[in-house]
C-alpha cells in the first residue's frame, strides 16, 4: 500500500491502473530489481515463476533463453516474499532463434508458456514481470 501511494504522489497528474503481477524469477539480481520496481510503482505481486535446469543442482545450463545461475535460491525467496511459486525444469531447446516466435514443438520458450498457465489455472494474474 504505501508503495502505490508513493507512486501516485509521483505522478499526479497521471492516472494509474495497478496491476496483480506474476514475476518471474532467475535468482540473479536483473529478475529481482524487476521485481522490485513492479512493486515500487504500485503493483501488486500475487505470484512468482521460475524455470530452472532439469537436475536443478545449482550448475548453469547453457539456455538461450533462460539464465539458470541462482535458480536455487528463488524458493528461498518465494518463501520470504509469502509469495506461492511456480516452478518447472527446461526441458527443450532453442529451436526458433527468429525475432518473431512462431509456437514450436520442443523449444525452450514453450517451456515457460506451459509454466504460465498452470500459474493462470490457480493464480489471478494481469502482468508478469
Amino acid at each position: 500500500q504505501a508503495a502505490r501511494e508513493q507512486a501516485e504522489r509521483s505522478r499526479p497528474n497521471q492516472r494509474q491502473r495497478y496491476m496483480r503481477v506474476l514475476a518471474l524469477l532467475s535468482g540473479g539480481k536483473d529478475s529481482t530489481y524487476a521485481m522490485m520496481k513492479c512493486v515500487e510503482h504500485g503493483h501488486e505481486l500475487v505470484a512468482l515463476g521460475n524455470l530452472h535446469p532439469p537436475a536443478d543442482d545449482g550448475r548453469e545450463m547453457d539456455s538461450f533463453m533462460y539464465q539458470t545461475v541462482g535458480s536455487e535460491l528463488v524458493p528461498a525467496l518465494a518463501e520470504c516474499l509469502e509469495l506461492p511459486l511456480f516452478r518447472a525444469p527446461i526441458t527443450g531447446d532453442a529451436v526458433d532463434q527468429r525475432l518473431i516466435y512462431e509456437r514450436t514443438d520442443g523449444d525452450e520458450v514453450e517451456d515457460l508458456l506451459r509454466l504460465l498457465e498452470a500459474a493462470r489455472a490457480e493464480v489471478e494474474f494481469e502482468a508478469v514481470c
